[in-house]
Formats: C-alpha cells, sequence, structure tokens
C-alpha cells in the first residue's frame, strides 16, 4: 500500500518533533559490521548504539537516555 505525501509529511514532523539525529563518523566497513552485530542480536543499528551508550552511562554512575518521550514533553506540543 502506497503512503501519501501527507502521510509522509506527518510522519516527518512528529521526528522532527520528538527525536534528535546524532550523526557518526567511523572507519569504512564499520556500518556493515555494526549492522550484521545488531542483527545477529535482534536489534537496530540505532537500538544497539543507544544500548551501548546506556552501558557506558551506567557504568559512569549516570543517567541513561530517556527510551521516550517524557510527560513533559509531551505537554509541549
Amino acid at each position: 500500500m502506497a503512503v501519501s505525501k501527507a502521510q509522509q509529511k506527518a510522519v516527518h514532523n512528529y521526528v522532527k518533533k520528538k527525536y534528535d539525529r546524532i550523526e557518526i563518523t567511523a572507519l569504512k566497513g564499520s556500518k556493515e559490521y555494526l549492522q550484521a552485530v545488531a542483527a545477529e542480536n535482534g536489534e537496530s543499528v540505532n537500538a544497539y548504539i543507544v544500548g551501548a551508550v546506556n552501558d557506558r552511562l551506567k557504568a559512569e554512575g549516570r543517567s541513561e537516555l530517556p527510551a521516550k518521550a517524557t510527560s513533559e514533553q509531551e505537554q509541549e506540543e
């Protein structure tokens, strides 16, 4: 089923409002390696990287990244 341009725009606006984008730079071949490792764990590359960051934050005694928008962020809409 085709997705309408209006629906694509709505999704884009939602993602832009709710999520931050972070770009990383890694050596050639890293992307394919991470894709394979993430797939072995049944995760997306994004979920794998966020999980790794959260593990590091916990090890440092810091708060983890939020798993979803807080009710305060929801109210800002």
